[in-house]
């Protein structure tokens, strides 16, 4: 359940790391108060939705991965992948550093089920607020000079695609990833309403947000996982490590074509209603004395 909860939430607009505290909060597993326990299924999870996202993306992974090393031995970056790749780079530090200096902090207080059901709704507003905005303004199909925000497209205004984008995007965008770091933001819609900002279309800022979290879950993998070869892995855990991978994996695989296909047509407006039901959810448990506001 745990698994299938990540690979959904992790590229779905509406917060994993949330979810992952939500869900065992509402039912009243133990997993939130053993850290060991929690941080095992950290990794299964993380490498479960890094191997499902690496098989959708395996050919840009490629294609960009080839393009950062050519760029770095020929000293420059001249072509259209070559940028792109230095993107997502410069863009992954942002999240990287706030996530190494302040991992601590959110792990202790930042994972009351209150603020994580608050957060939801906010950044769930802000996603739509921003979405609108960006979608009223190409509809005037106004392309004003250099205002990057708009493209020519033989004489007709057009949104930006993941190929217009440029360091300035990726620090902007990186920028706001680092701020998914509290439960309930969600890096991928925080990611997206970054990316809407700057202009791009629905489908390719997700593209671009997706592309974005692989250093990132990767990392937390690694990180994660040398604590856990350190402290060991609980015993009995290996069946459910790996059933709580492979379901994060195949379920993240297919949450990913399923967005990227579901953005080309339709607004985020629907994430926002799930963001909103949650949230209430959450705060009926609380108040009937049913689960602590806590989370403890």
């Amino acid at each position: 359940m745990l698994g299938i909860t990540q690979g959904i939430t992790e590229f779905a607009p509406v917060s994993s790391s949330g979810h992952l505290i939500l869900v065992p909060w509402f039912f009243g597993w133990s997993i939130l108060k053993d850290p060991i326990l929690n941080k095992t299924f950290d990794v299964a999870l993380h490498v479960g939705t890094l191997i499902g996202a690496l098989l959708y993306f395996r050919n840009d992974v490629v294609r960009y991965l080839a393009a950062w090393i050519r760029s770095i031995r020929g000293r420059r970056m001249a072509t259209v992948d070559e940028r792109l790749a230095w993107v997502l780079v410069i863009g992954t530090i942002p999240g990287a550093v706030a996530g190494a200096a302040f991992s601590n902090l959110i792990e202790t207080r930042l994972g009351q089920p209150w603020l994580i059901a608050s957060m939801l709704v906010v950044f769930g507003v802000v996603l739509v607020a921003v979405d609108r905005m960006v979608a009223a303004r190409s509809s005037r199909s106004v392309a004003m000079a250099g205002d990057g925000a708009t493209v020519m497209v033989d004489g007709v205004a057009r949104g930006r695609t993941i190929e217009d984008v440029g360091i300035r995007d990726g620090v902007i965008v990186g920028v706001a990833q680092a701020v998914a770091l509290q439960p309930g933001v969600s890096r991928s819609g925080v990611t997206i309403t970054a990316a809407r900002a700057v202009g791009l279309e629905r489908e390719p800022a997700a593209r671009f947000s997706f592309l974005l979290s692989l250093p990132i879950i990767a990392g937390a993998g690694v990180f994660k996982g040398a604590e856990l070869v350190r402290e060991g892995m609980p015993p009995g855990m290996a069946g459910p490590f790996l059933w709580g991978m492979i379901s994060a994996a195949v379920s993240g695989f297919l949450v990913i074509w399923f967005l990227l296909s579901y953005l080309r047509r339709h607004d985020f407006m629907i994430f926002l209603w799930y963001r909103v039901a949650v949230a209430a959810i959450v705060f009926a448990v609380i108040l009937a004395g049913v689960r602590p506001a806590s989370g403890l």
